[in-house]
């Protein structure tokens, strides 16, 4: 298995991306978007080309880190699981945690958001499953 291979990274990324627009276009749009204190107004005003292409490159970037540890380590599919959710629960969690701590973010808003990044991450270590 290569430390870097295209398709498992990006099929990873398109996985956190597809829970992504599940998560805040179907399922907790509007109380996230309440949470998140943000007007109808203020979301169109963003451009979304931009938002979405960002987005997606810093999915690639998990993605690429996270097959390369795989790719290092060959690890049996459970501990692929155990690294995604375990990355999710011991880094990206607690950092969204504290930057809303700082930020005065309330509750609802970083528990809808670290539900994301751990379900995102979850179908990422599935898809990558899938690859090896």
């Amino acid at each position: 298995m290569n430390d870097f291979a295209l398709w498992p990274v990006l099929a990873g990324a398109a996985a956190f991306f597809a829970v992504g627009a599940l998560w805040y276009g179907l399922i907790f749009a509007k109380p996230w978007q309440r949470a998140a204190g943000l007007s109808n107004t203020q979301l169109r005003g963003g451009n979304m080309g931009v938002i979405f292409a960002l987005t997606f490159a810093f999915e690639m970037l998990i993605a690429m880190v996270l097959w390369h540890l795989i790719a290092r380590t060959d690890p049996a599919d459970f501990v692929v699981m155990m690294m995604a959710v375990g990355f999710a629960i011991g880094v990206m969690i607690p950092a969204i945690g504290i930057n809303y701590l700082h930020q005065r973010k309330s509750l609802a808003l970083f528990l809808i958001d670290a539900g994301h990044f751990l379900v995102g991450m979850a179908a990422m270590g599935g898809v990558f499953i899938l690859f090896r």
